[in-house]
Formats: C-alpha cells, sequence, structure tokens
C-alpha cells in the first residue's frame, strides 16, 4: 500500500510558503524547540560576555515557552542575567496590576521565575497620559536601539493577521505607536476581559518596522483558528492589509506551527497540487473529496480526466481507473452513516462504525462546560437514551465564569422573595441577597468573583445541566459534575492538571466502566478548557490501560467538535444523521441552558447563539454528505474514533 510523507519528511514536496517554516505534532514539543532556541541564543551570548536583547510576546501562545524556560533556569542552570527584554506591546489604558495587564503576565509567567535584572526588563506602560504617548513611544525605541537593537523576536498572529498589535492598514516602517485595536481583536480578546465591553480599544504596540529591524524573527501559531491566516501569512502577497506578510521579506524569518495550525497550507491540506506525493488511504480519501467539491460533481461521476487534470492522475494508476477509486471512497463514506450510534442490534456490523454487542451498552459522555454535550453531540445524546443505552454525562468544570453577573442578582433575588414569601429565614436570606449585590456592585470589570458569587454562578450553570439531561430523559443518578479543580479559579486563565484532576476521570471511569467514550474534540475551543479537559481524557485512560483494567479492552471513544468547528468530510468516522424532529429537539436540549441564551459571555469569534451554530454545522455536514452523492438527510452530527 501506499503512504503518505509524514511531517518530518513531507518537505520533499515544493513548498509554497514564502517563509521558513517548521511542523510540528503538537504545541508542547514545537514550545520546546523555541524555548531552546532561545536557551542557545542566551548562552552564546552570555560566553562572550555580551547582552541578549529578547523581544517578548504575550497571549496564550507564548506560555510554554515561558513555563520550558523556566525549568531551563531552575533544572539546567540557564541564566537569564544577561538579558534585556523588550515586550511588544499592551492595551491602553492599562494598569500594571489589572488582571490583563501584560505587565502581570509577564511577572506570572516568566520574570517571577528567573534571575533576570529588574532594570532589564522593558514593558509598554500603560498608565502614560495620551498626551505624552507620542514622547514615550520615542522613547521605547531609543531605548532599543542603545542596546544594540533586538536579537530575537517571538511572536503571535491575530487572525486579522496583526503581529504585535500592528492591525491591516499598518505600514512597512511604522514604529511604538498607539494604535485603535480592530473589532475582531477586540471580540477574540472578550474571554479575558470578562465581555467585548470591557475590552481597551487602544493598545500601545512596537511598529512592523521595528520587529523587521530584528536579527531573528520567531512567529509560532497554534490550533485550528489560526490554520486560515497562517496560510495567507505565508503563501500570500505581501500586503498591509495581513501584516505578518512583511515576514516573508525577513533574512532570518522562522515560523513553527503545530499540525492543527498548518491544516490549510497548501503542502498539507492539498500536496497533490505540488507535484508527485505519497499516498495513503486518508490523503486518498481527502483529495477524491476534495475533487468533487471543486467540479461540483459527485464522486461517483469523476472520471480519469478529472484525475488527471487535477494532478492526481498517480492515484488512477495505482488504481486502474476512476471507477475503482471513486466507489472504494464513496462506500467508506457510506459505511460512517448511522442512526443506531450505540451500535445496531442483532446487525452485521463489519461495515457499521460501532459494534452490534453488547446490545444495551453503558455510554459515558463528557462534556468539558455544562453545555456541551447538547451543542455539540445532543441529537445523538438523544437517539443513544431512546435507543435503551445506559447514558451517563460527565460534566467535568463549573462553568461558572460564563455565568453574567445580573443572572446571580436574579437568582439570589428569587431565593430571597421565596422565603419572604413563606415567612422563612428572613434575616439570613434578606443578608445573603444584600451581600450578593454589593459583592457585585464593588467588583471592577474582570475582577475574580468572590467565591460565594462564584458558587452560585456554579449552582445555576449545575441546575440548566440537569433541566437539559431531564428533558432527554437521564435519571439525575445519571448526572455526575466533577467540578475539576484545574478550573476553579474564578478566571479565564487555569492552573495546569493535577494528579487530583486526573484522579476524578480514573475513579468515573471505574466506577461507570463505559463501553462507550464520548468526548469533546475540539481543539478550536478559544479557551482552551475542551483541549485540557481532553488530555485529562486521555490520561486517566492511559493509567486505567496500564493498570490492566479490564473494561478498557471494549471501550470505543468517539469524540465530537464544539461550537466552533466540525470535522472534515475526510475524517470522520462516524456520521449520524438527525430528522427535522430531532433537530428540533437538540435545540430545546440546548434552551435548557438559559444563561447561555440570546448572548453567551463567551461567545467567540462567531457572534451567533450555539444553537444556532450548531444546527448551521450539521446542516452543512448534512449538505456535503448529499452533494458527494450520498443520501440526503436534515442534519448530521459528526464523530472521529480515538485509539488508544
Amino acid at each position: 500500500m501506499l503512504t503518505l510523507n509524514n511531517t518530518s519528511n513531507i518537505k520533499t514536496y515544493q513548498q509554497p510558503e514564502k517563509i521558513p517554516t517548521r511542523i510540528f505534532s503538537n504545541s508542547f514539543d514545537a514550545s520546546q524547540y523555541v524555548a531552546r532556541e532561545i536557551a542557545d541564543l542566551i548562552e552564546q551570548k552570555a560566553a562572550k560576555s555580551e547582552s541578549c536583547v529578547i523581544g517578548l510576546a504575550t497571549g496564550s501562545t507564548p506560555t510554554a515557552v515561558y513555563k520550558e524556560l523556566v525549568r531551563l533556569h531552575r533544572e539546567e542552570g540557564l541564566s537569564f542575567r544577561n538579558v534585556i527584554t523588550f515586550n511588544l506591546d499592551e492595551y491602553f489604558p492599562m494598569k500594571p496590576d489589572e488582571l490583563q495587564s501584560y505587565v502581570r503576565f509577564m511577572n506570572e509567567h516568566l520574570f517571577d521565575h528567573i534571575d533576570i535584572h529588574p532594570e532589564n526588563i522593558h514593558i509598554p506602560d500603560g498608565t502614560v497620559s495620551k498626551d505624552k504617548i507620542e514622547e514615550y513611544c520615542q522613547l521605547y525605541e531609543q531605548k532599543i536601539n542603545e542596546c544594540g537593537g533586538l536579537d530575537i523576536q517571538l511572536l503571535g498572529i491575530g487572525r486579522t493577521g496583526h503581529i504585535g498589535f500592528n492591525e491591516p492598514g499598518s505600514g512597512k516602517s511604522s514604529s511604538t505607536r498607539l494604535i485603535t485595536l480592530d473589532h475582531i481583536t477586540v471580540t477574540d480578546a472578550a474571554s479575558d476581559f470578562f465581555g467585548v465591553e470591557n475590552v481597551p480599544l487602544k493598545a500601545i504596540t512596537m511598529g512592523v518596522g521595528t520587529i523587521l529591524n530584528t536579527g531573528k524573527i520567531i512567529l509560532m501559531a497554534w490550533g485550528e483558528t489560526k490554520a486560515p491566516i497562517i496560510r495567507e501569512a505565508l503563501e500570500g502577497e505581501v500586503s498591509d492589509t495581513v501584516p505578518a506578510t512583511y515576514l516573508q521579506n525577513h533574512p532570518n524569518a522562522l515560523v513553527i506551527l503545530d499540525e492543527a495550525a498548518a491544516a490549510e497550507l497548501t503542502r498539507i491540506k492539498s500536496p497533490w497540487l505540488l507535484g508527485r506525493c505519497r499516498w495513503n488511504e486518508e490523503l486518498i480519501r481527502r483529495a477524491v473529496i476534495w475533487l468533487s467539491m471543486k467540479l461540483q460533481k459527485p464522486i461517483l461521476k469523476l472520471t480519469n480526466r478529472d484525475y488527471s487534470d487535477n494532478g492526481m492522475v498517480d492515484i488512477v494508476t495505482e488504481y486502474d481507473s476512476a471507477y475503482n477509486i471513486n466507489i472504494k471512497v464513496f462506500n467508506h463514506l457510506q459505511h460512517t452513516i448511522t442512526g443506531w450510534p450505540g451500535g445496531k442490534p442483532n446487525a452485521d456490523d463489519i461495515y457499521r462504525p460501532e459494534r452490534a454487542e453488547p446490545s444495551h451498552k453503558r455510554v459515558l459522555i463528557f462534556s468539558p462546560h455544562p453545555d456541551d454535550d447538547v451543542i455539540s453531540m445532543g441529537g445523538t445524546f438523544i437517539r443513544l437514551h431512546d435507543q435503551g443505552h445506559e447514558v451517563h454525562v460527565a460534566y467535568q468544570t463549573s462553568g461558572n465564569i460564563a455565568v453574567f453577573d445580573e443572572e446571580v442578582v436574579r437568582f439570589a433575588d428569587f431565593v430571597n422573595d421565596y422565603h419572604l414569601g413563606f415567612g422563612l429565614y428572613k434575616e439570613v436570606t434578606a443578608s445573603m441577597f444584600s451581600t450578593i449585590r454589593q459583592k457585585l456592585d464593588d467588583k471592577n470589570p474582570g475582577e475574580i468573583d468572590a467565591s460565594e458569587v462564584q458558587k452560585i454562578k456554579a449552582l445555576i450553570r449545575r441546575g440548566e445541566a440537569k433541566a437539559a439531561c431531564r428533558y432527554v430523559g437521564i435519571p439525575d443518578e445519571n448526572i455526575h459534575f466533577l467540578d475539576m479543580p484545574f478550573y476553579e479559579t474564578g478566571l479565564v486563565k487555569k492552573k495546569d492538571l493535577s494528579e487530583k484532576d486526573l484522579q476524578i476521570i480514573v475513579d468515573l471511569l471505574r466506577k461507570i466502566e463505559p463501553h462507550q467514550i464520548f468526548a469533546a474534540g475540539d481543539l478550536s475551543d478559544p479557551h482552551g478548557t475542551h483541549r485540557v479537559c481532553l488530555n485529562a481524557i486521555f490520561n486517566a485512560l492511559e493509567i486505567c490501560k496500564e493498570d490492566g483494567d479490564v473494561w478498557i479492552k471494549d471501550c470505543y471513544v468517539w469524540l465530537y467538535r464544539g461550537a466552533w468547528q466540525e470535522w472534515g468530510i475526510h475524517e470522520i468516522d462516524m456520521a449520524v444523521p438527525l430528522s427535522p424532529e430531532e433537530l428540533l429537539r437538540k435545540r430545546r436540549a440546548i434552551f435548557k441552558h438559559q444563561s447561555q441564551k440570546d448572548r453567551p459571555l463567551f461567545p467567540g469569534h462567531d457572534v451567533r447563539e450555539f444553537w444556532q451554530r450548531a444546527e448551521d454545522r450539521n446542516r452543512t455536514t448534512a449538505q456535503l454528505y448529499d452533494q458527494l452523492g450520498l443520501a440526503e438527510y436534515e442534519a448530521i452530527e459528526a464523530f472521529k474514533r480515538h485509539y488508544f
């Protein structure tokens, strides 16, 4: 069988990227590589008794790099005494002790844990009076120049293609300045500020010219949400509409990606367009689906000429004719479709995604937040219950930070009025209501909620999850609230996974001994919680496997995606069709989560309600199957099997 190049040798293809690019299987490995590059430069400079001048970035992208640098300092003796740092940017206005301040970010992630001299740390000052901003920015540039310029600059990339806060329209010679943020950037920052209305509309940023004057530039990007802009930045023409394209003209720029961020690059998404490539089953499926969509022809109507005209003649050579390729891919897609997500009893299951036996399975649905289950797989959830399986739902986190303050007041007011109406606990409830109101009135935007408020918000989410499960028909004893400790910070920023987090998952797995696990594989979640929750499940499964748990040999793991993105058709292993009535039932289950209705606190970049996104995604998947020549359905929920 022909095999596809892996990421280590895929560079044998002609590469259309205009900046040298390295792709790693995950962001952890990529971050370690970047940290080692920085450490090597620091040590090289130290050996010459020279300062190492580093430009630093903030946001979620470089956090693992900083964590590794801290480890290298503590465990391998890496010293930062010869290091001078300049940060790219800071919101304006912004006090240094505020939660969203980049001063605070850098201290928490790096500076408080290394031996850098405080006087060598430079971060734009978000408290400078507006009439002195221009003078301040000139002095910032002057300080960089006095240090001999930047030796290396770390960059992330925004969805607008901004580097630093250089939004579309920024000139290639621009210097440090005050800039107005693009509305997309403001929307993307909303989660950090507990609402878009709290996001500063301006920022101080190094200019594009400042960045391009650096000795070496490393741009990093992780996750599927960055894939479209990465392709534009690396393969598109240089333009001020995508400031990251300016890096194409830098003599020593390097782009570091994980596989998800690289997914839209031509050499990854459609390498057959670049010349001969090595084929495997998945790449053939992807290519055939791509060709079918491009030509707007059902798979079974593709011809030898269609393949040869689009760089895929070697597939025809391998399989003798277009018909053989077409029927192979068509049959694969057809076999993914099933109305029995738990397996069809007494059926031949050789071509079905799930086993027929046992006919009644124990199913465990993991939901990172208290609504991901019904948003992402509500129709399948309902069908699993209706078809007689023992369905359990485990809500991994409380979801308490995603509740508006006014919801807390409404529930506290209800409790107060209820007790007053019955003459019960008047003084206690009146005092509680007054305390809650006062704590909320005293809270600044983005400030951590008081513990009492956090508790009420968690109870609101818990009550909504119960209501949705009861609507589906799940008994209360099958609803599990795990409240994993890593999440309970009161902040968007979470703790690292702990042994306690893993043990909670392990204990539940061993209690239920599921035949099926459904988990969120949506790594595009902008807040990162899905990624952490999935890692916890995978680690817990490995623990059970290593300990020899018998049940795990008969357990299938299915990954769903959430409100942001769906699996590509070539990735789908199980497609569950939904009728119009089932889609309506799914919508009603989502509506039980009233605190997330109309306007969720953290909507991500999509302003639509979650039920609208879910229905659009499910209908689009069904339409794609139809366009490829398969049966026409109202909607489809998609799953990918994870092998462990």
